[in-house]
């Protein structure tokens, strides 16, 4: 039961960011159809929109493949180009994030919370990084799923969007408090499931 519940939630995961990532994938064409207007007004948006959403969708595509064990026992060499993948995206993605954070139109409190996932970002997959250079592999997947936590928050960013216009709230003061819940709900679920698991397994999908 436990491995079904498991694999169901890893595919859930995957079917999120597939979903997600083909969809920010747009903002790649020359005219960008159905961007948001207040992040059309974002003081950074050239260039650093294209490149925060091109690789971000890398990442998430890449991310969820990365913890399938039987892909990392059989192919390691895939495993690890891939993660050199991942890694570059998040990092790059992670830099143009900061930017667009301080180029928002939302004020200080959006500015703040997105400056902060993208620096936490950075700082998850910087370590993963280091970590894995030094062979300590339990530990570098260990920051692996907090990086892949903050990746996640482009899925739910998305989702929670829609929440305050539907309880009649404006928009704009629903996006501050999203800057905050897209990423913090995330990383406290991964912190809880670290604790518990103690990642003895190492994994987050059944072999």
């Amino acid at each position: 039961m436990t491995s079904r519940i498991s694999t169901g939630l890893w595919a859930l995961l995957a079917a999120f960011s597939l979903i997600i990532a083909a969809g920010s994938l747009r903002y790649l064409l020359p005219q960008v159809p159905g961007i948001p207007p207040d992040v059309a007004k974002n003081l950074m948006r050239q260039p650093w929109l294209v490149m925060h959403a091109g690789l971000a969708s890398v990442a998430l595509l890449v991310g969820p493949i990365q913890f399938v064990p039987r892909l990392r026992a059989a192919r390691p060499g895939l495993h690890r180009w891939l993660g050199r993948i991942y890694v570059f995206a998040c990092l790059a993605a992670g830099g143009a994030g900061l930017l667009l954070a301080w180029g928002t139109n939302a004020g200080p409190v959006a500015q703040l919370g997105f400056g902060t996932l993208a620096i936490a970002w950075i700082v998850c997959t910087a370590q993963a990084l280091r970590l894995a250079m030094a062979r300590r592999i339990v530990e570098h997947r260990r920051w692996m799923i907090r990086s892949f936590a903050m990746t996640f928050a482009a899925v739910t960013l998305r989702l929670y969007l829609p929440i305050a216009p539907i309880l009649g709230y404006p928009f704009m003061d629903g996006y501050r408090i999203i800057s905050w819940m897209a990423w913090l709900p995330n990383l406290i679920v991964v912190e809880l499931y670290l604790r518990r698991a103690g990642l003895r397994r190492s994994v987050i999908v059944p072999a």
